[in-house]
């Protein structure tokens, strides 16, 4: 055998050791990204799942062994936190239902001296206007106990089977008369038959109550209430619709805060305190439903209450 022809062979065997190495290369890196992009993944599914899972990596490398650890110790403390920031929100949540309680008990104690007071001076203007802002405060001091009670889970909710058309027509009367008095026009459309719902009477009431009277006090701009009643196969929504000034999409998300309150209710004649919808949605929601809002400003808005459809 030649020189020239041992150089070819060796310069060939060279080359295939020299492909080797790079394919080996190729293969380790492209199973790093491949584990990476695992990982990637599965923090993922844990970020947009809120779980408590853990990452699971099966190498023998030494670094993603490592990185693997690391993330799983970040993930401990992260589960740590947040059943510290739940213990503490319950917590919280408990001492304001008792704060409230506590305030509660006093005022009431004031409104019977007053309305004893006012007993023998009937015509003491003063004293009637002190009644007044007494129980304006006592209104808000319930809301208030109630949203603590209901979000600290203290809330008496007796889930059954309701006729939720019987309901809605019984909510709607007891506004019979100031609809008529501010001539409201009134569209009702509620089935004949009766439709049941997983539900507690209170609770439902309550719902209705505040998303009516919220109509009355922002949408009588547009004179118009209408209560929608419509089912589906596992599902019924109640629509309530007002034709006032509505809400801007920019806030509609905020509405059901805590004590929001729209722009009109800087007007005396028309102010609220910015509970009775965070209390209807926190209802909806122990009802196994939900509360939303959608509006056209001047043109119509429709709050939606989905409750669970029983047969």
């Amino acid at each position: 055998m030649s020189d020239d022809t041992i150089l070819f062979f060796l310069t060939v065997l060279v080359l295939i050791l020299f492909l080797i190495i790079l394919y080996q290369r190729f293969v380790f890196r492209r199973g790093i990204q491949t584990k990476l992009r695992q990982i990637n993944e599965k923090l993922e599914e844990i970020a947009e799942t809120d779980s408590d899972e853990k990452v699971m990596i099966f190498t023998d490398h030494p670094v993603l062994m490592e990185l693997g650890a690391q993330i799983n110790r970040l993930l401990v403390d992260r589960q740590r936190i947040k059943a510290d920031f739940k213990r503490e929100e319950i917590s919280s949540k408990k001492m304001l239902s008792n704060i409230s309680h506590d305030i509660k008990t006093p005022l009431t104690v004031i409104l019977g001296y007053l309305e004893i007071m006012r007993l023998s001076n009937a015509e003491d203007e003063m004293l009637i206007k002190t009644e007044a802002k007494a129980k304006q405060v006592m209104a808000m001091i319930n809301q208030f106990f109630t949203l603590a009670k209901l979000e600290a889970g203290d809330m008496d909710i007796s889930l059954c089977k309701i006729n939720i058309c019987e309901v809605c027509r019984e909510n709607v009367l007891e506004f019979y008369d100031i609809l008529l008095q501010k001539e409201f026009k009134v569209d009702l459309v509620i089935p004949e038959s009766a439709v049941y719902v997983q539900g507690d009477k209170d609770a439902l009431q309550r719902i209705l109550y505040n998303l009516l009277s919220n109509v009355i006090r922002y949408g009588s701009y547009g004179k118009y209430l209408g209560v929608f009643l419509r089912q589906e196969k596992s599902a019924v929504y109640i629509d309530v619709v007002d034709k006032g000034k509505g809400i801007e999409k920019e806030f509609t998300a905020n509405v059901f805060d805590r004590l929001y309150t729209m722009e009109d209710s800087r007007n005396r004649e028309i102010q609220g305190n910015g509970l009775g919808l965070t209390i209807a949605r926190n209802l909806a929601v122990q009802l196994g439903g939900d509360l939303t809002l959608d509006s056209i400003p001047n043109v119509k808005t429709t709050f939606t209450v989905r409750l669970k459809r029983i047969r």
